[in-house]
């Protein structure tokens, strides 16, 4: 591919896997710091002798793209605030301990059923000067006042350090915040906080405002909530709202992309804007100046949204776009697309782990490198045809590209895309359009009424439409098994199909052969792989007990009838299933005793009665049943004692005291997460 012929696209590609390199490898600043300066020393020494033409210019080539690897990892290793000695996190030497920090409010994220959640950046801990990002959950009951981004708070409570899921194959949150630098969490109730008066005024703060004045005037407009909540997430970037049925439909239909402020919406804006000025005469002052208003707006919108991932991506290119566009300049959409990943990258490396980013990303790609492809197969020439192709090929370009990544992460494909989006599509524009004008409005005063309304039903025309393309269900697609290396896999054979279609010969053909055998060897290792397993897993539940044995692809479930019942829709089941590429064949309700390769199980629920004429391995303690256990160790001698979320805290206490006396090992899934025996 020719795009790959540009030296940025590979200077970007190797920067790119010096900051997976860095988060992977886990690499000190001292090892980074050490590594760029060799390369740096290497670079300016080949440099020179190739400038002399003493040394062939393909070895100066091979050391700067070295360079731009140790430049990636050091840029990861720099924003990772794990490294800053004034971090708190280095301060959390003790568990079960409170601490006293002062924090500002950056971010508001979606609410639980009992807490307000925020990011908080951290001024002071324990009186001392500190730094660094957390998780903070106020909870929501007695709290009188509205906190506000910019607000400093001092709160008093136990600082929790992100632990592993605790069942097997779960989406990795707390992984998952680190990789934004948010090291632990802090649960604190109304009494714990104390509010100071100030407030820290950053970019944050005025967003945040903006926003809720925005918001209350669009509110003051009597615009309906439901409809209110979308618009605030199709033009302000604000989900944290949505109801879960809203959010559901999108996602079963194939739109929850538009729910996301990102190069649609950014697009869109900038075809408005540049609309509006189309009236200012056609030389060079008026171009910059045509520039520097779509600039300035495009990065307005940017701040209002929160400057979330997607925004700040698709701002960032569609700048460079704006200015190709109005300074005459030739643009090639391809550097467009490196440059602003190179920049974004270089501020805040962790954007690369974000899924948005990543979808984003390789959407655009294809759209770029595919839509004109697929346009050339047909070429209507009414303009309405058009239209209506334009917005087809868009939309298959884009879902080639993303599907792959969608599996991966959601394992669920939406048949009616195509339908989707080409209803959708038009929609959005005219929303967009008509939306931008209402936000406008909504900054200085409440929104005309005929305006509001006009949104508003364009808004629950579009819920509605999505809403009839979700029902059919038989068109999603869900429950996709799909490993990390079968997704390159797919990929591959996706790149060597599109690279062969373009212009075939024999060379393409067999790179696309090849990579069809790397995608059937990647799944026969995984099918040989799981077919060779046989595993007995205690899962973590705080209301019910349920237990599989995995033998290869075939699953047995013991648990209660209500758990039996409704195992199809057990999302802890389902992941499980999922990853290990097996289904439930067989379910049995649970009873007293279980056997696994050669080891006994006992199960003591809530009737506390047990057998006595056996001789238990493991002991799993269900339902919180009230037994002496120091009796029951005496009797048994058990290898291990496991106590699953269903029981009582303070009876999880007490069996572990006795444990520790006969030291006897105890495992509490609350604490330590499912409990697993793998069959040798």
């Amino acid at each position: 591919m020719k795009v790959f012929r540009f030296p940025l696209a590979r200077i970007t590609i190797y920067f790119v896997l010096g900051i997976l390199f860095a988060t992977y490898a886990k690499i000190t600043p001292q090892t980074t710091f050490c590594l760029l300066s060799i390369s740096v020393v290497l670079f300016l020494i080949f440099y020179f002798f190739a400038n002399k033409n003493f040394i062939q210019k393909a070895y100066f080539g091979i050391f700067t793209f070295f360079l731009s690897f140790v430049i990636g990892a050091t840029t990861q290793v720099v924003h990772n605030d794990y490294f800053q000695k004034d971090n708190y996190i280095h301060f959390c030497t003790t568990e079960n301990k409170n601490y006293l920090l002062e924090v500002t409010l950056r971010e508001k994220l979606k609410s639980s059923n009992f807490n307000n959640r925020y990011i908080a950046v951290v001024n002071r801990f324990d009186n001392e000067k500190s730094s660094g990002k957390l998780l903070l959950n106020i909870e929501k009951e007695g709290l009188k006042t509205d906190l506000e981004i910019g607000n400093t708070l001092l709160i008093e409570g136990e600082i929790y350090q992100h632990k592993k899921p605790n069942n097997p194959n779960q989406f990795d949150y707390g992984k998952y915040l680190t990789t934004k630098s948010i090291l632990a969490q802090m649960y604190v109730g109304v009494s714990d906080l104390k509010i100071n008066t100030a407030l820290d005024k950053s970019i944050w703060y005025y967003s945040a405002k903006l926003r809720k004045r925005i918001i209350e005037n669009l509110q003051k407009s009597n615009f309906n909530s439901q409809e209110l909540n979308v618009v605030v997430a199709l033009i302000l970037g604000q989900q944290q709202d949505i109801s879960p049925e809203i959010l559901h439909d999108y996602q079963f239909a194939g739109a929850v992309h538009i729910l996301s402020v990102s190069g649609l919406h950014v697009g869109y804006l900038l075809l408005f804007i540049n609309f509006l000025l189309l009236r200012l005469p056609k030389n060079k002052m008026a171009n910059l100046a045509r520039f520097f208003i779509i600039f300035f707006s495009l990065w307005g919108f940017a701040i209002i949204a929160g400057l979330s991932p997607s925004v700040v991506r698709s701002v960032t290119m569609f700048s460079f776009v704006a200015g190709g566009i109005c300074l005459k300049r030739e643009t090639n959409i391809f550097h467009t697309l490196l440059v602003s990943l190179l920049l974004i990258l270089i501020v805040s490396p962790s954007f690369l782990f974000d899924v948005g980013f990543q979808l984003s990303y390789v959407s655009l790609f294809f759209i770029v490198w595919l839509q004109p492809l697929f346009k050339q197969l047909w070429q209507p020439k009414n303009w309405f045809t058009k239209g209506f192709w334009d917005i087809l090929t868009v939309s298959f370009a884009a879902q080639i590209g993303a599907f792959p990544l969608s599996i991966y992460y959601f394992h669920q494909f939406p048949g009616l895309f195509f339908l989707t989006n080409l209803v959708i599509l038009p929609a959005v524009g005219l929303i967009m359009a008509v939306g931008v004008l209402v936000m406008i409005i909504a900054i200085f005063s409440p929104v005309w009424i005929v305006l509001s309304k006009t949104l508003e039903h364009l808004v629950f025309t579009m819920n509605w439409t999505i809403g009839k393309i979700a029902s059919v269900e038989q068109f999603i697609i869900q429950d996709i098994p799909l490993n990390i290396w079968m997704l390159f896999a797919l990929y591959l054979i996706i790149i060597a199909v599109v690279v062969w279609f373009k212009k075939p010969n024999f060379t393409k053909l067999i790179f696309a052969l090849i990579a069809i055998f790397l995608f059937q060897i990647s799944y026969f290792t995984t099918h040989y792989t799981n077919q060779n397993q046989q595993e007995w897993i205690v899962f973590h539940s705080k209301k019910n007990t349920f237990i599989t044995e995995r033998t290869g692809e075939k699953v047995t479930l013991f648990a209660n009838d209500s758990i039996l019942k409704n195992a199809d829709k057990n999302g802890t089941l389902k992941s499980y299933l999922i990853a290990n590429f097996s289904a439930i064949t067989k379910k049995e309700k649970l009873g007293n005793l279980l056997f696994f390769d050669k080891t006994t199980i006992l199960i003591v629920d809530s009737s506390g009665i047990y057998p006595k004429k056996i001789n238990p391995n493991i002991v799993v303690i269900t339902q919180s049943p009230k037994i002496n256990l120091d009796r029951l160790l005496t009797f048994y001698h058990p290898k291990v004692i496991i106590a699953n979320g269903s029981n009582f805290k303070s009876y999880v206490q007490r069996w572990k005291t006795s444990c520790a006396k006969m030291n006897i090992p105890f495992h509490a899934t609350a604490e330590k997460g499912f409990y697993k025996i793998e069959r040798n």
